[in-house]
């Protein structure tokens, strides 16, 4: 194939990648803007703009502004946060398994949190300081305890998955312990949730996918030569022990702080990789689209169980019921592969 011939393809997968960019960022803003109108009531664009351009609008101020405007803004900056970092460590370790909440890093934050609410009785910053210190100490056991010489992908996913077992039990044994008003508030943060949300909750979690995020971005080049094996992307020119590092650090911050924030929205990250690098194929990162996918995920399914289903469910038994099945579905699929 000669270089014009090659130069021309990648044109046009840049440009196929970039139509796929586009439209998951539309579908986003279209259903931010659905999410900000319609609930219980029908609020009109023009009210919903005079609220956030910071006009008078009596009608529409306690609903638009206190009420679904901070849903919204969490579930997006929650969604994209889980969603880049689950496409990140599976890119990494080249497994659909390694998603953070596959791996243990979000049952580490879940069992501090868990322990802050029933034993310590902590709440607010605290206890988000706690999940976020307990995410990022967990994934640096995953990583000390599967590092023999290098970091194999199975390897790191089989430990995560023992760590994981165990954290469940150690939530599993406080919740058994607790009192009624600690159960109560410990499963609500458990099942994963933007009920309540606050728009003073979302600046750490906007900060933190600004500079993370950009942080893994910023590897997506050598993410991708990864794909091709340690020794491949060595020889490429990646420094491959700094950009293993530099992702999964970004990363665990992502998920620590998402986690903290919202709780551990089940499947998220597991889903969004896999669906971003459907809708663009081989063209580009799915790194952003990923962060789209997840943005999408948790907003329809906030929505959904809101005002779609015969009763009221937070988003993380939604996202669940979705990614359940298709757990079992890739699970399947790598015993008939590994079986042939």
């Amino acid at each position: 194939m000669t270089a014009p011939r090659i130069a021309a393809l990648r044109r046009q997968r840049l440009r196929g990648w970039r139509r796929a960019v586009l439209g998951l960022a539309i579908a986003v803003a279209a259903l931010v803007a659905l999410t900000l109108m319609l609930g219980q009531s029908f609020t009109p664009p023009a009210e919903v703009w005079r609220v956030l351009s910071g006009q008078d609008a009596p009608g529409a101020a306690f609903v638009v502004g206190q009420l679904r405007l901070p849903r919204a803004a969490l579930a997006l900056l929650a969604g994209a946060s889980f969603g880049m970092a689950g496409a990140a460590f599976q890119i990494l370790l080249r497994n659909p398994l390694a998603s953070p909440d596959i791996i243990g890093i979000s049952s580490g934050a879940s069992a501090a949190a868990v322990l802050g609410i029933v034993v310590l009785g902590l709440e607010g910053a605290a206890l988000s300081l706690m999940a976020v210190l307990a995410g990022l100490g967990v994934a640096v056991l995953i990583y000390g305890l599967s590092f023999r010489g290098g970091i194999a992908g199975t390897r790191l996913i089989l430990v995560g998955i023992g760590i994981s077992a165990m954290l469940d039990s150690v939530i599993a044994y406080v919740l058994a312990r607790a009192p009624s008003w600690d159960l109560q508030e410990a499963m609500r943060w458990l099942t994963g949730s933007v009920n309540g949300a606050r728009l003073d909750q979302a600046l750490p979690l906007a900060v933190t996918l600004i500079l993370c995020g950009g942080l893994i971005l910023s590897r997506a080049r050598d993410l991708e030569t990864l794909r091709l094996g340690e020794d491949t992307a060595a020889a490429l020119g990646v420094r491959v022990g700094r950009a293993r590092a530099t992702v999964i650090l970004a990363a665990v911050a992502l998920i620590a702080v998402a986690t903290a924030v919202t709780g551990p929205i089940a499947f998220v990250a597991f889903l969004s990789g896999p669906i971003a690098a459907r809708m663009t194929g081989p063209r580009g990162s799915a790194l952003l689209p990923a962060a789209l996918v997840g943005a999408l995920l948790v907003l329809v399914g906030d929505y959904a169980g809101q005002f779609l289903l015969p009763a009221r469910y937070p988003v993380g038994v939604v996202t669940g019921a979705l990614g359940a099945p298709y757990l079992i579905l890739l699970i399947i699929r790598a015993n008939r592969i590994g079986a042939t």
